[in-house]
């Protein structure tokens, strides 16, 4: 990593009083220079909790919009503006309206994968790491439609016994990860656990030990005595495990486990969003007080 370009970088994040938050599918550098680094749900806590005037948020642009939602006195930085997520766009708010029409009773479950639009249409936010929690919070007689991705949701409905109206979207890269790749990667490692990111297909799913988010997996391989372990999720999250566990072995079971989007962000990408303010994304204020309610109800569920 350039001294130089690092030493900025902090000088900038104290002249602005900054925070610079990473997701855990981003480059190795730029988790380096994070002050926290998390999954969906733990970076959204931490945008709504911090005392920064400046939130540089190292991820893709849903998570910044939910950061601007929370924090609207904040300014929210996304170095890469293009940095987008397909999967939160495969959902859209005209589609989602038409579908409410249908089921005019249902409780619309948006994953937090999705654009400030449909948020201001779900009646609560969930995160891959308590979708479960949110799905059993909701009476038993009501209809649930969930939003966006149908890996996820169906594995919602083997957790939970509920018959869900599933969206179809899906992660393109979770999405690409085919059971064959995960038992050719088993029989080279037979004694690795395998363990899954639940946007991963419903067969892959079905063969894995356990099935976590990205922070759930992280905290499995603390707990856990086994000493191999097949990764079913995208290649970013490989630094801090390699880095907290140098005892353990992790092996990927195919090489298209790579968001593009994840990876946009460059370092320089910091610098200039903090030497020059921007690209900032900011949601209206009629946007954001209906988008807030479901992201508020969600941070309610502990």
């Amino acid at each position: 990593m350039n001294n130089n370009i690092l030493n900025e970088i902090n000088d900038l994040k104290k002249k602005r009083n900054a925070v610079i938050l990473s997701h855990f599918y981003q480059r190795p550098e730029i988790q380096g220079i994070a002050d926290f680094i998390g999954d969906s749900l733990e970076l959204s806590r931490k945008a709504a909790d911090t005392k920064a005037d400046v939130v540089v948020f190292c991820g893709v642009h849903f998570m910044a919009e939910t950061a601007s939602i929370l924090s609207p006195d904040k300014i929210v930085l996304l170095p890469n503006i293009g940095a987008g997520c397909p999967m939160a766009e495969m959902a859209d708010y005209e589609g989602l309206k038409k579908l409410k029409e249908e089921h005019p009773e249902a409780c619309v479950v948006s994953y937090v994968n999705t654009t400030a639009d449909v948020k201001t249409l779900s009646d609560i936010c969930c995160t891959s790491a308590n979708a479960v929690k949110v799905v059993n919070t909701i009476p038993k007689d009501r209809e649930i439609i969930f939003v966006p991705d149908k890996n996820l949701g169906r594995y919602v409905e083997k957790m939970t016994g509920r018959k869900l109206i599933l969206w179809q979207g899906y992660c393109n890269t979770h999405n690409k990860l085919t059971v064959e790749e995960v038992l050719l990667t088993k029989e080279r490692y037979p004694n690795a656990k395998v363990i899954a990111h639940p946007e991963c297909r419903e067969e892959v799913l079905d063969i894995a030990d356990g099935v976590f988010s990205t922070s759930g997996m992280i905290k499995y391989v603390a707990s856990s005595a086994a000493k191999e372990f097949i990764i079913c999720t995208e290649d970013g999250i490989l630094h801090q495990l390699q880095r907290k566990y140098l005892d353990k072995k992790f092996i990927l079971p195919s090489n298209k486990l790579i968001c593009p989007n994840m990876k946009k962000t460059k370092i320089e990408d910091v610098l200039y969003s903090l030497a020059n303010m921007k690209p900032e994304v900011r949601v209206s204020d009629d946007v954001r007080e209906k988008a807030i309610i479901p992201i508020k109800r969600m941070l309610e569920i502990k």
